[in-house]
């Protein structure tokens, strides 16, 4: 179903005469999508996301009684897509029709953000079934990340996330914001449906490929006397099933029991108010002041990397509707004190940002702006500035409390990671690491003893600390461990621990497909 991302530098069609600074809409890259096949259902209440989070049933809001409060009805009503009697979108249906289970999940999940994408697809007067796409793209799954590094539920890559103004940074990726991915995806999708002169499915396949990619197919069947609409084009596979792909999703949501699916019920309300914080806001206080689960809060704000919203922005919070009026009463009677908690680190000798970073789980680069620091210069004697959860995900390895639970001791056998042994025992890799003054990513000794807390409380747990992403890579010219591990900000010792086959070999071969797991935080 994915398709690797090509190198989109010297092949780049260019269009208008000079060179820009700034790519046109034809030179963007594909986003392919991360959504995965459908599979054997998990058991009830076990469904997942791909950070490995247990996902809550969203705010139990009622059935919509007549058709004006039915959302799915008003995004039937919006329709604009042609209706097309393809095989190619016949064997899509079949194959979703096939897992109606999956479906009615996928449809679930979408409750959170489905009647703002919406919202925003008509406010543009554009087909309505492009509210469904994330269908396609990551099954609804905010956390989705692909082995193309497209990230969120609209799937944009790095490069085209920044190009529509999707900041990503250590504290925040925009790729994940609900609200500032969607409305990037809607301006991308503008713009191809004006480049290719109103022709959506042109417009859809050129978000998947690339516009490069479309051109370059209709200038060959230009050349050849052939029509140049979607259908004609001899195009990459993943994307002449991607069409297809949601004029299938299209045709069920309009007539569902046709299909034998249900959909989940959901009404015409809005799910979630925006609020302005005013500033940056532990998250945990935020959760405390709405009287959410954390888990809830997260998955309406799966932008945010940390426990804390970005001391950049964006300064607001999406809360469930019935909480909000609970939330601005909360945070205007919060003291400017407990809106985030402050560690004041004096510096030893010896000690040097980088060492002190890595102690404490940060970057240099936060350092030096909560510190205002130009340089990396430190005085033994000063304090520094930490960020710190309220929950104490932050702490350092040795500093503040005791972690909860049971203390286990295991001894590091062969084959052992940090992250096959966070799974193991329920824990988070960030805790297991900072328990035994790790990084992340160090390598594990065979012999090591590692401590364990059975049973914790600690608060990285319960902010995504499992935002961990299972990614099938396929190997090209040119890749090595190297090359890979810098890719995904992962350690080559970590991706020989992941493929057993690897260390029976000297080198790797284009196509080999590699198993990578990817904290989606820390990954470009």
């Amino acid at each position: 179903m994915h398709k690797l991302l090509g190198v989109f530098a010297l092949g780049v069609l260019w269009f208008g005469g000079g060179c820009s600074l700034t790519p046109s809409v034809d030179e963007l890259p594909p986003m392919p999508p991360a959504a995965p096949e459908p599979i054997p259902e998990p058991e009830a209440g076990t469904a997942g996301l791909a950070n490995g989070m247990a996902e809550p049933e969203p705010t139990a809001i009622a059935e919509p009684a007549d058709q004006d409060q039915d959302l799915w009805a008003r995004l039937r009503e919006g329709y604009g897509l042609p209706r097309v009697d393809n095989p190619r979108v016949e064997e899509q249906r079949v194959f979703y029709t096939r897992h109606p289970v999956y479906f009615t999940r996928v449809t679930t999940r979408a409750e959170r953000y489905l009647k703002f994408i919406v919202d925003e697809t008509e406010a543009r007067h554009m087909p309505t079934e492009l509210a469904l796409l994330p269908v396609v793209e990551s099954a609804f799954d905010p956390f989705a990340y692909s082995h193309g590094r497209a990230a969120g539920p609209w799937q944009f890559i790095p490069s085209t996330g920044q190009h529509f103004g999707l900041r990503q940074d250590w504290w925040y990726d925009g790729r994940r914001d609900i609200i500032a991915s969607t409305r990037a995806a809607l301006t991308y999708l503008e713009q191809l449906a004006d480049r290719f002169d109103g022709d959506w499915l042109l417009a859809l396949a050129s978000y998947n490929a690339g516009a490069g990619t479309i051109l370059r197919a209709q200038k060959r069947n230009e050349a050849a006397g052939k029509p140049t609409d979607f259908w004609s084009l001899d195009l990459p596979t993943e994307t002449t099933a991607y069409v297809p792909k949601l004029l299938a999703v299209a045709d069920i949501v309009r007539n569902p029991k046709q299909y034998g699916v249900a959909l989940h019920p959901i009404t015409d309300v809005p799910y979630f108010i925006s609020v302005d914080t005013g500033g940056q806001l532990d998250l945990t206080q935020a959760a405390r002041l709405a009287e959410v689960p954390m888990e809830e809060l997260y998955l309406l704000n799966p932008g945010f990397n940390r426990w804390a919203t970005a001391p950049a922005g964006p300064h607001r919070l999406l809360v469930p509707a019935d909480k909000a009026d609970r939330f601005k009463a909360g945070l205007a009677s919060l003291p400017a004190g407990q809106r985030m908690r402050w560690q004041r680190y004096t510096i030893a000798r010896g000690d040097n940002l980088q060492s002190i970073a890595r102690r404490h789980r940060t970057k240099v680069q936060v350092l030096r702006e909560i510190n205002h620091l130009k340089g990396n210069t430190i005085i033994a004697g000063k304090t520094l500035l930490i960020p710190q959860s309220a929950r104490g995900s932050a702490a350092p390895a040795g500093d503040g409390a005791k972690p909860r639970g049971r203390r286990l001791a295991h001894k590091v056998d062969s084959g052992d990671t940090l992250w096959d042994l966070a799974r193991h025992y329920q824990v988070s890799v960030r805790d297991l690491a900072q328990w035994n003054d790790l990084d992340p990513k160090d390598p594990l000794r065979v012999g090591q003893t590692l401590q364990v807390w059975s049973g914790n409380e600690s608060g990285d747990q319960g902010q995504r600390s499992e935002m961990v992403r299972q990614v099938r890579y396929s190997v090209r010219h040119g890749d090595s461990l190297y090359t890979i591990a810098n890719r995904f900000n992962v350690s080559v010792n970590d991706i020989r621990s992941w493929n057993n086959t690897l260390s029976k070999r000297r080198y790797l071969r284009p196509g080999d497909r590699v198993t990578l797991f990817v904290d989606i935080r820390d990954a470009p």
